[in-house]
């Protein structure tokens, strides 16, 4: 396992907007840093990421039955702010594009 790090080694942050689909069926966001789970919510946030580059972000919508919605993401240090979509209904892939 690795040790963490202390606070405020990570000094870059990305705006990610996570847009609600017309119909979710009590579905909730998860985005993913390199692999890590965190619990997200609609809208508007920043999420920190290491200074180097090649780090892989990606957010997936869940339920209590199935996972969908899934998009995955290389950011570099150009992206700044990104917009998750998934698609209209609670199947398939979502898209996660630059702002």
């Amino acid at each position: 396992m690795e040790t963490t790090q202390p606070s405020g080694t990570t000094k870059r942050r990305v705006e990610l907007r996570i847009t609600r689909p017309t119909l979710t069926w009590f579905a909730r966001p998860t985005v993913t840093i390199d692999g890590v789970g965190h619990p997200a919510q609609w809208g508007t946030g920043t999420w920190a990421v290491p200074d180097e580059g090649g780090t892989r972000i990606g957010v997936y919508l869940y339920n209590r039955v199935w996972r969908f919605g899934t998009a995955t993401r290389t950011v570099t240090a150009a992206d700044v702010s990104l917009v998750y979509r998934s698609g209209p209904l609670p199947v398939g892939a979502g898209r996660l594009d630059a702002a």
